[in-house]
């Protein structure tokens, strides 16, 4: 991988981190079309470094409340109660599920599942399902975050953790779960921004141990696509809050079907190869 490749790569994890398409579907779809390799599970996980930066300077207010209740809540009985110290051990035990079954299906995940007719199916089946979602919340009764309760913590947790396939997307995964249990659209995107914070550090760090090694793209890139990711994606936080409190999340879904249906018919017609290639 160059220099110019990392570059774009950086600007697409940006674009597509929040928005409920799939970053990880992303990069590996547009490598395909490019004729570029495979990016690699490593760097992908370490430009999500740069997306969870923009997330954590972002809600920063948010975040500091939480941990200062939650920590305080630990030695003051009086303090459990507080939504923030809820807040924070729904962010811990939601993000269990991902943290068990990444560890468990790792090697899966960083191979077989990255294969195009996988990613497209996913992009297909979990749009139509954030459709389903998105149309048959209760927009008078919408729970706010506040409302947030252990099983539903849960509940995101798992649909968490099904982003680890490519093409499902973290937040549209974690969005669909909040609003087929009644959240406003905003509620389910803030949590979903929140919930991802300790999976995607823990994963990043990881994978850092990766870049320059073995297949995985050199240092140089790499760090550029963080940067670049970082910059693109705390506008992207921005606009896309904005986006939903006034609109659906319609216009993702028709691109997702219409992406998803594109990358299986170039699969089957033999113009993409469905299997990744080697990373230089």
């Amino acid at each position: 991988m160059d220099w110019f490749h990392g570059a774009v790569l950086g600007l697409i994890q940006g674009l597509t981190e929040f928005l409920p398409v799939s970053s990880s579907a992303h990069l590996r779809v547009s490598s395909a079309l490019l004729g570029w390799d495979d990016p690699g599970a490593a760097f992908t996980a370490v430009t999500q470094l740069g997306t969870e930066s923009a997330v954590l300077i972002y809600f920063r207010k948010d975040i500091a409340a939480i941990i200062g209740a939650w920590f305080a809540s630990l030695f003051d009985p009086a303090r459990r109660s507080d939504p923030n110290a809820r807040m924070g051990w729904f962010v811990i035990v939601g993000t269990l599920p991902i943290g068990l079954l990444g560890a468990v299906f790792q090697d899966t995940i960083e191979t077989s599942l990255r294969d195009l007719r996988v990613i497209g199916t996913t992009l297909v089946v979990f749009g139509l399902i954030l459709a389903v979602a998105d149309r048959s919340r209760a927009v008078r009764n919408a729970r706010p975050i506040s409302d947030l309760t252990l099983p539903h913590a849960v509940t995101y947790g798992f649909a968490q953790a099904l982003a680890l396939i490519p093409g499902v997307s973290r937040s549209g995964g974690t969005i669909s779960a909040g609003l087929l249990l009644g959240y406003s659209r905003e509620a389910a995107a803030r949590y979903s921004f929140l919930l991802a914070i300790p999976a995607v550090l823990a994963s990043g760090t990881l994978e850092l141990f990766k870049i320059g090694e073995g297949p995985a793209p050199a240092w140089g890139p790499t760090l550029l696509a963080t940067v670049i990711a970082f910059v693109v994606g705390y506008a992207a936080i921005a606009w896309f809050l904005k986006y939903i409190s006034h609109n659906s999340f319609m216009p993702f879904v028709v691109y997702r079907v219409l992406l998803g249906l594109l990358i299986i018919g170039l699969v089957t017609a033999g113009v993409l190869a469905p299997d990744a290639g080697a990373v230089e």
